[in-house]
């Protein structure tokens, strides 16, 4: 009796693009004549969901000289699961009504930085590269708790005694600029798409510190010629998951070693600054605008604000998932409170809706067939929170406001490390304070004794009159939560 043996299934791949079937979008236009024109650096699932598709939109219209090479800065997952399927990979689409896939085309390759720093450089060093790209995380702009950059951090040490061989986005950029400035290659634009205020802004204060203490010269043409727009994202993109591959590939035919699980929502909004030219991503939504700021304050102070807080309340709840969590009714209550706290912080003469955009948060955050792990949001809360929460709280009581909802954040993000190897597993998100955060736990102080501790750690209000009323009030909601639970607290604050 013969076995019959089940053949491997093929891969994603250029070859493969035409036998997918037909209800699969995939690249119209000859990915081999397209030229790259961006780098982006932390090539993440964010980026492939996003700012990948607004460039194959581009390419689809006939813009096929802005194709992207992306780069990993710490793994090479991206790099191994990609490189074997010429760049492509599937982004699927799910709501309530079901799933669209869409195969995108617009990464042309892919590098890890740390294998070989040289092969990057050289790449952005190129004349024919003109816009940089970044979603590396809060943390990675490496800044003191004073919101400067940070010059002791060995890694900015490192780069500064090693230019050729950077380990930081400001030792990458500034050396990839000094070698154009060298060839005479017109400068490249830097665009931040991380979730942190004036992120272009930020970044080239922090780039103009780290150039002046390699030279002062590079330090003053970064700060003269190089353009930094800000922008503003949105997308909420869950961890892939093995039964997303599992499920995508049975759809496609092929397998696919790394797709990306998205929402149908989408926004970007960017500040119109890019001397040496951009794609037209207007034509395909993007919002090209003369300041992001008050864009960006929405959606920092009502979606981040909120994703944190569900996030850590839904993790002492034993909520898995963002849909799980908000479809408890006393987190959905308290969201809607903490949105009436924050809103009066927003700029009234934007021309921003933010009842629209809330109501519009509702359903997203209702959509059961995305699986955004709550774990997953918690990472580097003493990163995100500053500008998610803390900004907000220290305006609303400079005003005269309330911000007991609002504190109840920082609360049940340090309630939520505390419990990881207790109710949580040991490593069930992770934070650049844990160390830090582990002494001070290991303290067994009282609660107000903890958050200040944990406040100082982190910078949160760091020379603000307000601070002590922001530690006192998360102190009282960090007791609560300590002795009684997630969801007694809950209840008392709604009452």
């Amino acid at each position: 009796m013969t076995d019959h043996l089940v053949a491997p299934r093929a891969r994603l791949a250029s070859r493969t693009l035409p036998n997918l079937p037909a209800d699969v979008s995939r690249p119209s236009y000859d990915r081999t004549a397209v030229l790259p024109g961006m780098v982006h650096l932390g090539l993440g699932a964010f980026h492939r969901a996003h700012q990948a598709t607004f460039v194959d939109d581009c390419m689809k219209s006939g813009e096929t000289e802005w194709g992207i090479v992306g780069a990993s800065l710490r793994s090479a997952d991206t790099r191994d699961a990609l490189a074997p399927q010429d760049g492509l990979y599937t982004l699927s689409i799910v709501d309530g009504d079901g799933e669209r896939l869409r195969v995108i085309g617009s990464l042309l390759e892919t590098l890890v930085a740390p294998d070989d720093p040289g092969v990057l450089l050289d790449v952005m060093s190129a004349p024919h590269i003109r816009i940089v790209t970044l979603t590396v995380t809060e943390k990675a702009y490496l800044r003191a708790s004073t919101g400067d950059l940070d010059l002791n951090h060995p890694d900015i040490v490192w780069d500064l005694a090693n230019p050729s061989k950077p380990r930081t986005i400001h030792g990458f950029l500034a050396e990839a600029i000094a070698r154009r400035r060298a060839a005479r290659s017109a400068p490249f634009t830097i665009l931040s798409c991380d979730n942190l205020p004036s992120n272009g802004a930020t970044l080239k204060r922090l780039l103009v510190t780290f150039a002046k203490a390699r030279n002062a010269e590079l330090g003053a043409f970064v700060e003269r010629e190089i353009a930094c727009p800000s922008s503003m994202v949105d997308r909420i993109v869950p961890a892939t998951t093995d039964e997303d591959r599992a499920r995508i590939a049975e759809r496609l035919g092929v397998d696919d070693a790394w797709p990306v699980t998205t929402e149908p929502f989408l926004q970007w909004v960017v500040e119109d600054d890019f001397p040496a030219g951009r794609p037209q991503w207007e034509r395909f939504g993007v919002q090209m605008v003369g300041d992001v700021a008050p864009f960006e304050e929405m959606k920092l102070r009502l979606l981040n604000g909120s994703h944190s807080s569900i996030a850590y309340l839904g993790l002492l709840l034993g909520k898995p998932t963002v849909s799980d969590a908000f479809s408890d009714p006393l987190i959905r209550r308290f969201v809607a409170r903490l949105w009436a706290e924050a809103i009066p912080s927003l700029p009234a003469d934007a021309g921003l809706n933010p009842v629209a955009y809330t109501a519009q948060l509702e359903k997203r955050y209702d959509n059961p067939a995305l699986r955004h792990r709550t774990a997953q949001i918690a990472n580097d809360g003493s990163q995100k929170l500053p500008q998610r929460i803390i900004a907000v709280a220290l305006e609303r009581l400079a005003a005269g406001g309330s911000v007991r909802h609002l504190m109840l954040a920082p609360a049940a993000w340090l309630a939520a490390a505390l419990a990881r190897g207790r109710t949580l597993p040991a490593n069930h998100f992770t934070d650049p304070l844990d160390a830090a955060l582990e002494a001070i736990f290991a303290r067994n102080a009282d609660a107000l004794q903890t958050v200040s501790a944990a406040f100082e750690a982190a910078g949160f209000a760091a020379g603000s009159p307000h601070r002590d009323t922001l530690v006192r009030i998360a102190a009282d909601h960090l007791d609560s939560l300590r002795r009684h639970g997630a969801e007694a607290t809950l209840k008392e604050l709604l009452a």
